[in-house]
């Protein structure tokens, strides 16, 4: 009688299993891969996934350790602070958890052979340029966000030909972690004012696509740097009142604002707007524009 050896699937490491991006990506891998998650501060619900509760800041140790013992084929890193003015008020942190952190787990996934995957930002460019920003441009960082962020791509792309940094912007879904649309959503469903800048522009970019598109890197072993956005270069009030419009919620109740009538401790650039044509064409995808996003949130809330 013969025997045919199992293939056992291959290891995926989220770092920040709960986060939007990391809990979306495991919707898209878990029937592919062996999926193996770290969370912090959320508990994480699914039994028939592995986690380790990892806080980086105090335990920078045991991620490296952690990633000794699963030797996974990939670590996708997602975990960085949400808040920019946070970045701007506490140097010291920010820089920890961006950038020496981020050396730890480089060398380490050089060590294992995992390939690296880590999540940039539009932050890194200074948004005086009128069109969209490809990965050829020259970042220069306005926040300290961004620049520890700059620092973290350099580390990973130095660290290990095989590793991916991906630029993205403003993430979205239907998720309840995905900030902007369900606070826009939810204050005007209760009747609430949602005041937005009309001067700060990113190309919004569903949580869906970025995940389908981790797992095209994944199989065609792509490395390097890559923007990761939506195609629809708007602002956060053109983006508040499209998501009134397809909810059907009062469009009146979505105000106006500038960041210079905001008290905003980090400076923004003023375009964020990313083109992710490089990667599109590598993995043969198109990513959403607005409206198609906003159509696809819209059929999974209400369905």
């Amino acid at each position: 009688m013969e025997y045919k050896k199992q293939i056992m699937p291959k290891k995926i490491l989220i770092i920040g299993g709960t986060s939007l991006v990391g809990s979306t990506l495991i919707n898209y891998t878990s029937k592919d891969y062996e999926i193996f998650v770290t969370e912090h501060d959320t508990p994480f619900t699914e039994s028939n996934i592995t986690c380790e509760k990892i806080d980086l800041l105090k335990d920078r140790n045991k991620i490296i350790q952690y990633i000794s013992k699963v030797k996974p084929a990939a670590v996708i890193h997602t975990v960085a602070f949400s808040s920019v003015d946070f970045c701007e008020s506490n140097h010291e942190l920010a820089n920890l958890l961006h950038v020496e952190i981020t050396k730890d787990i480089t060398k380490i996934c050089k060590e294992t052979n995992s390939k690296l995957v880590y999540f940039s930002t539009d932050a890194v460019f200074d948004g005086k340029k009128s069109q969209k920003y490809s990965e050829a441009e020259i970042p220069n960082p306005l926040s300290f966000y961004g620049k520890t962020k700059l620092d973290a791509e350099k580390i990973i792309l130095a660290g290990n030909d095989k590793n991916v940094v991906l630029r993205t912007t403003v993430i979205y879904g239907h998720q309840k972690r995905s900030r902007f649309t369900q606070w826009v959503l939810e204050n005007l469903k209760n009747n609430q004012t949602v005041t937005a800048f009309t001067d700060q522009y990113n190309t919004p970019t569903l949580v869906d696509d970025l995940s389908k598109a981790i797992v095209k890197i994944l199989e065609l072993d792509l490395s390097g740097l890559f923007h990761i956005s939506g195609k629809t270069c708007l602002n956060r009030y053109e983006f508040a009142l499209k998501l009134a419009d397809k909810f059907q919620l009062d469009k009146k109740l979505v105000s106006q604002t500038l960041t210079s009538e905001k008290n905003q401790t980090a400076p923004r650039p003023k375009n964020g707007c990313l083109d992710a044509t490089k990667l599109e064409n590598l993995i043969g995808m198109e990513f959403c524009d607005i409206d198609s996003g906003i159509s696809f949130i819209h059929s999974k809330i209400d369905g």
